[in-house]
């Protein structure tokens, strides 16, 4: 049997074991289910020594390759690290399940009732690029959302992503669950993902968690359907009537507490009657924490030293210690640009007035709007979603942060009398 051939069928027999396991998880109960999260959690501490040392192999690989300073940060396993894996699990653990809750119902004039019922996806496929822990979330979350899960991790992470794989496998059958609910992808060749991709009738949902080349790729190959995040091009408005001193402690955080991540800020819009007061002072905070300011000709009059902001940096997704500023004229002309250049990711409006607040949550269509608070905080955990599989950008089926919830469907239920339709 030829290569090709051999992928082609490894990779649907894992989609059917996936399937099969899928459909009997949907019918285990809530607490076999936590139970298995707090073995997962717990075997992750276990097995700390053991998840680092592979880790260390991809590390060392990676340092002879080209990945850039914020992805190595993201490959890197510490004890830190796999706590907040294990945490996050006991978090999804105590969280409400969503399988089989009924949303809503409602009496039609004829007598039945009708309702609505939460049922999980089916089955699962994630890939993504360098994050270990993503292992471990996504894992957590599908389980409790009652789906099977195929994880396609980046080969920079190979030897972490199946290390902590097989640690997960191992806990889910000492409850009794079978293993096959979590499965990581063996094949590093990018044809076995296109293979994958062709599997509409095992796969339900397929997410893809990493940069946009990553995710224009599955999204062109997919027959499955796709929940696209291309980029996060973030932005935080300042408004004349801003808390200027709160507002540099918002920006700081916004743009230096992470880079590196989706709900970075990555666009700094201020309203011209707050400019000549707020960027001296904004400006010194994030050049001192190592940021490079790039801004338009208003700003520049105000902060001579800065680098000139191109048509492209406002597009920009930097993903670093890069700042694009601009001056607007108003609550207008910031919403405009959002609308112009933003990724439907997140904004923030900072002001001191009701109406301008209202307004901008109201009119600015992305998936997470914030009032006087920072971009980061568009993140299922600190939502209150627990753990997150991943922020949605198009807003079909979800939009935003998706947790548990977001990884259910849901079906019409119907109680009648013996009515029938005339």
């Amino acid at each position: 049997m030829s290569e090709k051939r051999e992928i082609k069928t490894s990779v649907r027999e894992m989609a059917k074991r996936a399937k099969a396991a899928s459909g009997e998880l949907a019918r285990i109960p809530t607490d076999v289910k936590n139970k298995a999260l707090i073995e997962m959690a717990d075997a992750l501490e276990k097995n700390r020594e053991r998840l680092m040392d592979q880790n260390r192999k991809d590390l060392a690989a990676a340092e002879k390759g080209s990945l850039s300073a914020a992805m190595m940060d993201r490959l890197r396993l510490t004890p830190g690290v796999i706590h907040g894996m294990a945490e996050g699990l006991r978090e999804v653990a105590r969280l409400a399940d969503p399988v089989g809750e009924v949303t809503k119902m409602w009496r039609r004039p004829n007598g039945l009732v009708v309702g609505r019922m939460r049922l999980p996806l089916g089955v699962i496929a994630i890939i993504y690029e360098s994050r270990p822990n993503v292992t471990a979330d996504a894992s957590g979350l599908c389980l409790k959302s009652g789906n099977a899960v195929i994880l396609r991790g980046g080969s920079e992470a190979f030897h972490s992503n199946h290390a902590i794989g097989e640690v997960l496998q191992k806990a889910i059958r000492h409850v009794g669950l079978p293993e096959e609910v979590i499965q990581i992808f063996p094949h590093k060749e990018r044809s076995a993902i296109q293979e994958m991709l062709q599997l509409e009738g095992e796969i339900d949902l397929v997410i893809p968690r990493g940069g946009e080349e990553l995710i224009r790729f599955v999204t062109a190959h997919s027959r499955i359907p796709v929940l696209k995040h291309y980029k996060g091009v973030c932005h935080i408005f300042v408004d004349a009537s801003a808390d200027l001193e709160a507002a540099v402690r918002i920006c700081l955080n916004a743009k230096v507490q992470k880079p590196g991540v989706c709900n970075a800020m990555e666009t700094l819009l201020v309203h011209e009657k707050a400019a000549g007061e707020f960027l001296p002072g904004v400006a010194k905070a994030l050049q001192e924490a190592g940021v490079e300011l790039r801004g338009c000709p208003r700003t520049r009059q105000v902060l001579p030293g800065i680098k000139e902001a191109k048509e492209e940096d406002w597009y920009e997704e930097y993903l670093d210690l890069i700042l694009a500023v601009r001056v607007v004229d108003g609550i207008e002309e910031a919403m405009e640009h959002i609308a112009t250049y933003g990724s439907l990711h997140t904004e923030s409006i900072l002001t001191s007035d009701y109406r301008n607040a209202q307004r901008f949550l109201r009119e600015v269509g992305s998936s997470c709007v914030l009032v006087n608070a920072s971009t980061r905080f568009n993140d299922g955990f600190e939502l209150g979603l627990g753990a997150e599989i991943g922020i949605s950008t198009a807003k079909l089926h979800a939009f935003g942060p998706m947790g548990l919830e977001e990884l259910t469907t849901s079906k019409f239920i119907v109680y009648g009398e013996g009515q029938i339709r005339g």
